[in-house]
C-alpha cells in the first residue's frame, strides 16, 4: 500500500468530502504532517484521524483535488481503469464509434472523476490539457494508457498545457508531443468538416462542447439570414449554411479566427456567395443591422473566469443580449450562451431575463441548452456544468 503525506482537516470541515465533492479548500486544513510539494499525492483525514480521500496537493485556494475516496494503491492500473470507464461512457452514448464523428472529449476532468485533466480526440490525434501539477506528473503514463486503450485510433499525442497550469506553481512548461508528430487533422462533425489547429488554436483546438447545439441550429436556418457573433472557426456558420440559410455573416474580433472561418466555409461549400466574414467589434457591428437577421448566435468567450468578475460579467451578458434583442427581426431566433463556470445557469437566465425586459421585446424560451454527453457533469461537482445556453423566440 502506498504511503503519502497526511493532511488533517479542521473539525466539521469534512462535510463536503463526505458529499463526494472533489475539492478541498485551503481554509479547511488544520495541519500538514511532513514536507509537501506542489503535485504530491496526499492522504486526507478528518480531525479524528479517520481516512477521507486521496488527492493531489496544490498551492492556492483549492488545496487538494480528490481522485479517490478509497484508500487503495495509486498505480498505472488505477489510472487505466478510470480511462476505461470514461471510454465506456462514450461508447454507450454512441459517440466513440459514430460513423459521422471523428472528434470527441475522452476525459472531462471532474466529470470523469479525473480532476484537472482534459483529453480531446481529433481524428487520430489526442490532445491533453493538464490543469494541475499532480496530473502533469503522470503525462508519460497517460500517453502509454491512451495508446493501449485506443491502439487503432491514436497516431499522435500532444500535451497542450503551457497556458493551463496554475500560475502559482513554480514550473516552466512548454507544449510538446508525447507520442508521434504533427499530422493533418480534419474533423468530421455530422458531415461538416473543419480544420483544427491543435498547436495554436484556442482551448485544445476546437469547441467540441457545442457539437449538438450546432446540429440543432440547422433546423432553424432554412431560408433565413443568420448572424454568427464571436464565430471563432465558424462552426455555427457552417451549420447554418448546412441548414439552408440564404445568407450567413460571421463576426469575430480576431483576424486569425476570421481566416479559419473562411477556410472552413471553403472546405464545406463550393458556392461561398452565401457567406461573409468580418473582423470587427461585435457591439459596434450590432448598431447597424436593424431588422435584417432572422437568426443570431451569441457565443462569447468567458466573461468571468473568477468570482470577483461575476458582477461585471452579468452586466456584459445583459448589454450584449439586450442589443441583440433590439436588432433582430420580428419572430427571430436567438441562440445565446455562457461558458463561464462561475456563472450559474440561474445567474445566466436572470441576465437574459433582464436583457429581454430592458429591450422591451417579448421573448420566449424554446430550448435549454448545455454541454453534450462527452462533457459529463458529476452530481457531486455541479460546478462542472459550465456551458449554459438558451434558444429564444423574439416577437
Amino acid at each position: 500500500m502506498n504511503h503519502f503525506t497526511k493532511i488533517f482537516l479542521k473539525k466539521n470541515r469534512e462535510k463536503s468530502v463526505l458529499r463526494l465533492h472533489p475539492w478541498i479548500f485551503s481554509g479547511a486544513i488544520e495541519k500538514i504532517c511532513g514536507n509537501i510539494q506542489e503535485g504530491d499525492i496526499v492522504e486526507v483525514l478528518d480531525f479524528q484521524q479517520h481516512f477521507l480521500c486521496l488527492g493531489h496537493f496544490q498551492i492556492g485556494s483549492i488545496a487538494v483535488r480528490i481522485f479517490s475516496f478509497e484508500k487503495i494503491d495509486i498505480d498505472k492500473n488505477f489510472w487505466k481503469n478510470k480511462f476505461l470507464n470514461a471510454l465506456k461512457l462514450r461508447e454507450k452514448s454512441g459517440i466513440l464509434n459514430h460513423p459521422n464523428l471523428n472528434t470527441f472529449r475522452l476525459i472531462h476532468g471532474e466529470g470523469d472523476f479525473l480532476p484537472s485533466l482534459i483529453i480531446d480526440i481529433y481524428d487520430k490525434t489526442a490532445v491533453l490539457q493538464f490543469h494541475s501539477i499532480g496530473m502533469l506528473r503522470q503525462k508519460e503514463m497517460f500517453a502509454e494508457i491512451l495508446r493501449e486503450i485506443l491502439p487503432q485510433k491514436i497516431s499522435s499525442i500532444f500535451n497542450k498545457s503551457e497556458n493551463t497550469l496554475p500560475h502559482k506553481a513554480d514550473i516552466s512548461h512548454k507544449n510538446e508531443y508525447l507520442f508521434g508528430e504533427k499530422i493533418p487533422n480534419l474533423v468530421n462533425e455530422y458531415g461538416n468538416k473543419f480544420f483544427v489547429d491543435i498547436e495554436e488554436g484556442q482551448k485544445t483546438g476546437f469547441f467540441i462542447d457545442q457539437r449538438e447545439n450546432r446540429k440543432l441550429l440547422e433546423s432553424f436556418c432554412e431560408n433565413k439570414k443568420v448572424l454568427n457573433l464571436f464565430c471563432y472557426t465558424g462552426g455555427f456558420s457552417v451549420s447554418a449554411l448546412k441548414g439552408g440559410a440564404t445568407f450567413v455573416k460571421s463576426i469575430d474580433s480576431s483576424q486569425k479566427a476570421i481566416d479559419l472561418t473562411l477556410r472552413n466555409i471553403e472546405l464545406n461549400f463550393e458556392n461561398q456567395n452565401f457567406h461573409s466574414a468580418e473582423c470587427a467589434d461585435v457591439m459596434r457591428m450590432l448598431e447597424n443591422i436593424d431588422n435584417f437577421y432572422d437568426v443570431i448566435i451569441v457565443d462569447p468567450p468567458a466573461f468571468a473566469k473568477h468570482l470577483d468578475a461575476v458582477k461585471k460579467a452579468l452586466r456584459g451578458y445583459i448589454n450584449l443580449n439586450k442589443k441583440v434583442f433590439e436588432k433582430i427581426k420580428s419572430s427571430g431566433i436567438v441562440f445565446t450562451f455562457s461558458c463561464s463556470q462561475v456563472i450559474s445557469k440561474e445567474m445566466f437566465r436572470e441576465a437574459i431575463f433582464t436583457a429581454a425586459l430592458e429591450s422591451r421585446r417579448n421573448v420566449q424560451i424554446l430550448y435549454f441548452l448545455g454541454q453534450p454527453s462527452d462533457h459529463p457533469v458529476s452530481f457531486f461537482h455541479p460546478e462542472g456544468e459550465y456551458l449554459k445556453g438558451l434558444v429564444l423566440f423574439v416577437e
